[in-house]
């Protein structure tokens, strides 16, 4: 049992608690978004190919997913507070020193090591957020998360892209180690949550192992089939053949350990069952849409990263909007289901727009395109985890919100690689199929010509706003279409998202935060074993309990719990006359 801020807070409490946590989570999304619009600056300078590209993104995406749950136990075992506070040393840590690599296997592995941070903060902040906010009030506070994502959303690619176009794209590394001091000291002094946790700590070692294992070979399967080694291969069969046995003894070991990773038991919920299949679509959604975006706007319309982060501006406004007006209106109302169909629309038929994209597709076209995308994004991403959060026990609500996030970062990291491998494919075929229109186009080019050719057969990723024209709008032409198939695969899946969505349980939305909860819980408990006392009034107790917590009402005035009163103004507790 966890006992995190027992008594309920007041509105500035929150407040003050909530800075800190915000700015953690503003350094993680500074740090990630001020790269995206030059990644692929970076990776052509570092002498990367496409699949280079995609393990850049993949690697923080990988480990941010198997980290995530090991975090949300860890969560229910340790100090809290003390492990985000870790969890941003170990990202900003890594994000610093990724600005030193040299070649894209060192870029990579520090993106890997700045993945677990990240999963750290994407945990840590639902949990305590849930500590300290009940999911009905949620809403209230969602303009101040969206500020956050305004800010670092829309200003982190124009910063990364202008630092990239004026500097050098090395300072984007650099830009977070300012805000993560400030984030670690507002956090010490701010949030005030107890340290104290009665369960014995077992940490599944085992689990984490395999789930890494899994994971880890399906992702390099998926994005070295069909280019380093054929699909039906003895690669693959070893690849996915390894990934199958370690997810089967993943699920052996979680059955068996005291205190699993990811408690399979959980699954027996339909809400927590239908809230992870329809995570999945959220991350391809959220993380592909967001990756190839970029690398369209650089290659396929000849823009700047300055220009890129400008022209996704429309994405980040429709998630923004979305998230901030859904949030108030589901505080306002305590209504959710509808919205979150709604939002899984959106995701289709974004989906579906976007996978016709053309180098030449209007522009106002393409903005709409992505605003419904960010809409659908902002409509259901934060919600299927407070749905979550709603109904998970008070003690096991660390390893619930963080199951959801992780299977959020999962989806997207295998998007990501399936909708790479898909482009990778793609380029080759159409690369290969339009030698002849290459090859008629540079012999235009007189002396220029043999400089071009030997930078498109180098197999790095080329500089497209940088060729001459009409190589230029071959090569556009070809990722446009290379980055449109791939967008298809976030069909199929947005239509698994809805039908799940469809068949989630629509139950209200409580008042109590995770720590009132858990002592209405204890309260219940000692009344029970508490029998040859007072009973009639232990009965009382309970009910007055259960009562506060099904209400919705406010958790104001005095409420008695356990033959306690607490005055939830002033923050006092006097015996009520046992």
């Amino acid at each position: 049992m966890t006992t995190d801020s027992p008594v309920k807070m007041t509105h500035r409490q929150v407040l003050e608690a909530l800075t800190g946590l915000l700015l953690g989570m503003f350094v993680s999304m500074i740090a990630t978004t001020v790269v995206s619009t030059s990644m692929p600056v970076i990776v052509h300078d570092l002498g990367g190919d496409q699949a280079a590209y995609t393990w850049v993104i993949t690697a923080t995406l990988l480990t941010t997913a198997i980290s995530t749950p090991i975090w949300g136990k860890l969560a229910d075992l340790f100090n809290r507070k003390l492990l985000i506070q870790i969890a941003i040393v170990i990202f900003v840590g890594a994000t610093a020193a990724a600005g030193f690599a040299q070649d894209t296997n060192t870029l990579i592995a520090f993106r890997a090591i700045q993945g677990i941070g990240g999963g750290g903060l994407a945990a840590l902040s639902q949990v305590i957020m849930a500590d300290i906010i009940s999911p009905r009030e949620r809403g209230r506070y969602m303009g101040l998360f969206g500020a956050v994502m305004a800010v670092a959303t829309v200003g982190g690619p124009l910063l990364g892209g202008w630092i990239t176009d004026v500097a050098n794209w090395r300072w984007n590394f650099f830009v977070a180690l300012p805000f993560a001091v400030a984030a670690l000291i507002i956090l010490q002094k701010t949030l005030h949550i107890s340290t104290e946790r009665t369960r014995k700590v077992s940490i599944d070692y085992v689990g984490i192992v395999l789930l890494s294992a899994a994971v880890s070979l399906i992702l390099i399967w998926i994005t070295n089939a069909g280019s380093t080694f054929d699909w039906w291969s003895t690669e693959t069969v070893l690849m996915v053949g390894g990934a199958i046995v370690s997810a089967i003894a993943f699920i052996i070991v979680e059955l068996k350990v005291r205190e699993p990773l990811i408690p399979l038991t959980l699954f027996r919920g339909r809400t927590f069952t239908l809230s992870v299949l329809a995570s999945i679509s959220i991350g391809v959604a959220m993380f592909g849409t967001s990756v190839y975006l970029a690398q369209y706007m650089q290659l396929s319309r000849g823009a700047t990263p300055t220009e890129a982060g400008l022209m996704t501006l429309p994405m980040m406004a429709g998630l923004l909007i979305s998230s901030m007006v859904i949030g108030q209106l589901v505080t306002r109302f305590g209504k959710w289901k509808g919205y979150l169909i709604l939002g899984s629309v959106l995701l289709i038929a974004g989906s579906v727009m976007l996978s016709t994209l053309h180098y030449d597709t209007n522009f106002a076209l393409v903005s709409i395109y992505m605003f419904v995308m960010g809409a659908g994004v902002g409509m259901t991403m934060q919600n299927l985890v407070l749905i979550v959060q709603n109904v998970a026990k008070p003690s096991e609500m660390g390893v619930a919100s963080s199951g959801v996030t992780f299977f959020r970062s999962l989806g997207g990291t295998v998007g990501v690689s399936v909708m790479g491998a898909v482009l990778a494919n793609s380029l080759t075929s159409l690369f290969s199929d339009g030698k002849e229109r290459i090859g008629a186009a540079i012999a235009q080019l007189g002396d220029k010509g043999a400089d071009v050719a030997a930078q498109l057969s180098s197999g790095t990723l080329p500089e497209v706003r940088l060729l001459p024209e009409p190589v230029r709008s071959i090569i556009e032409d070809f990722y446009a279409q290379a980055i449109s198939h791939a967008f298809l695969i976030g069909i199929p899946l947005a239509v698994i998202s809805l039908i799940a969505i469809l068949f989630l349980p629509n139950r209200p939305l409580t008042t109590m935060t995770t720590s009132e909860r858990a002592q209405a819980d204890a309260a219940k408990a000692d009344s029970a074993a508490d029998d040859d006392a007072t009973p009639v009034d232990d009965a009382a107790d309970v009910a007055i309990a259960d009562a506060t917590a099904l209400s919705g009402a406010p958790t104001t005035g005095t409420v008695t719990v356990a033959g306690r009163t607490r005055d939830a103004h002033d923050d006092t507790a006097a015996d009520a006359g046992r």
